[in-house]
């Protein structure tokens, strides 16, 4: 997936695919976020235990979402998938078991905003990771004491390729 670009320097072609998997892995976070936001001013701040948790929800997928963003880097984009992963499970365990008092349904524009961005954080956050690190240089062994210079030019220095 290298490509020559101009002056002869090779480009990975994943980093413009891992930068838009990185924009939206980050609005997928801030989607579950902004709805666990307006949930919460709509009435949830006073639910005990759901309601706190609401508000953290928000403040750390905005925290995420501008992580991802600014740091390029396989951490942020796993812990974007955790936290998708962790609130579609705990919204799951409302909806099948009831969750701190809470027993939620299934459906409605919400709940479905809301499990589309911690989906899409999961699969998007874990497609980026996946393809940065791929995408990082491998380091090469030691060349057994031999000078840093290119291979090409320790050959012309040492009198060729002698096979």
């Amino acid at each position: 997936m290298n490509r020559i670009g101009s002056a002869g320097v090779v480009r990975d072609m994943r980093t413009p695919i891992v930068d838009l998997l990185r924009g939206l892995t980050a609005a997928a976070v801030m989607l579950t976020g902004v709805v666990h936001l307006d949930l919460w001013a709509q009435g949830f701040r006073d639910v005990a235990v759901v309601g706190p948790l609401f508000l953290v929800n928000a403040a750390a997928a905005l925290g995420l979402a501008l992580t991802v963003l600014v740091w390029r880097h396989w951490l942020p984009l796993v812990a974007a998938a955790g936290l998708g992963a962790a609130t579609a499970g705990a919204f799951w365990l409302s909806v099948l078991h009831g969750l701190a008092g809470v027993h939620e349904t299934a459906g409605g524009a919400p709940q479905v905003l809301a499990q589309v961005g911690d989906y899409g954080a999961v699969a998007l956050g874990l497609g980026a990771a996946v393809l940065l690190v791929r995408s990082r240089p491998v380091d090469r062994p030691a060349d057994h004491g031999r000078s840093d210079r290119p291979l090409m030019a320790r050959r012309a220095a040492d009198g060729g390729d002698r096979g």
